[in-house]
């Protein structure tokens, strides 16, 4: 899937079909829909759902969880607009589905 086709995706009442757990959450989040976003990525254990719970947080403004959130996934704290961290998470999560 392309960043393009995601996108598109947003008008559809659900996530893509086969979407990864962590992708799901940003589609969610992307709808506004924090609470479901979080409960998705609540329920994983991957660097990926860490990097995403950290942008949930972020988004919610508690930055001292954000914080501890990008460091399980291992990723710096990000500094710019809530949109650009949301397109830099799709964008390497669908590379990393293409990919791997």
């Amino acid at each position: 899937m392309t960043f393009a086709e995601f996108e598109q995706s947003l008008k559809s009442k659900a996530p893509p079909r086969g979407a990864a757990p962590a992708l799901a959450a940003l589609w969610w989040a992307r709808k506004n829909d924090w609470d479901q976003a979080h409960t998705i990525v609540m329920s994983q254990e991957s660097r990926d759902a860490a990097w995403v719970h950290a942008y949930l947080h972020r988004v919610e403004g508690d930055a001292d969880n954000a914080a501890y959130w990008y460091g399980q996934a291992r990723r710096p704290i990000a500094r710019g607009t809530l949109d650009a961290e949301w397109n830099e998470i799709v964008a390497a999560l669908l590379d990393a589905s293409a990919s791997g």
